[in-house]
């Protein structure tokens, strides 16, 4: 879905009018679900585009409502879709800050060697942390933060980072 941008995932309904609970990626959370802001839902490999009827959060979770989706049974549906923005509804950040899609493909180096490629990039609540796959096919996770990462060229989708003893597990093997 080129041009569009995952900010959450619709993981089950709230209550019987319509509300959905989202698990959200998004740091701007209360400007993407404002009231009135077009929204994107990809179903069976199709997008479309749904209207914010309201906004509130619940649990660490967003409750949203779309307009034209009036009850329970309206939403069922939805269950496990992605929720996207376009595009054009991205703004500028500031110079040490990027979204996640500037960073995911991006290759990762210590020093002059490579460690893997950033396959995603997740949030469990401390901070972002870039999960890498090493050539060897390992899962490294690295956390997000100016200890670990030295350099970034989101242009040409390269990050340096420096590596601590135990940070790639047992002997900085990769």
């Amino acid at each position: 879905m080129k041009n569009y941008y995952v900010i959450g995932t619709i993981v089950s309904t709230h209550a019987l009018k319509g509300e959905v609970k989202i698990y959200s990626t998004t740091d701007f959370k209360e400007e993407r679900y404002k009231v009135g802001n077009i929204l994107y839902i990809e179903k069976g490999n199709q997008m479309f585009e749904v209207k914010v009827k309201s906004y509130r959060v619940h649990k660490d979770f967003e409750l949203v409502s779309f307009e034209n989706y009036n009850n329970i049974n309206d939403v069922l549906e939805l269950i496990k879709c992605k929720v996207y923005v376009h595009e054009s509804q991205l703004h500028d950040l500031e110079s040490d800050e990027y979204y996640y899609h500037e960073l995911i493909d991006s290759f990762v180096y210590n020093e002059n060697n490579l460690i893997g490629k950033v396959i995603d990039v997740v949030n469990y609540g401390a901070s972002d942390i870039l999960i890498i796959k090493s050539a060897q096919g390992k899962e490294i996770m690295i956390p997000f933060v100016d200890e670990f990462i030295k350099e970034i060229d989101s242009e040409n989708k390269t990050i340096k980072i420096e590596i601590i003893e135990g940070l790639l597990g047992e002997n900085n093997e990769n």
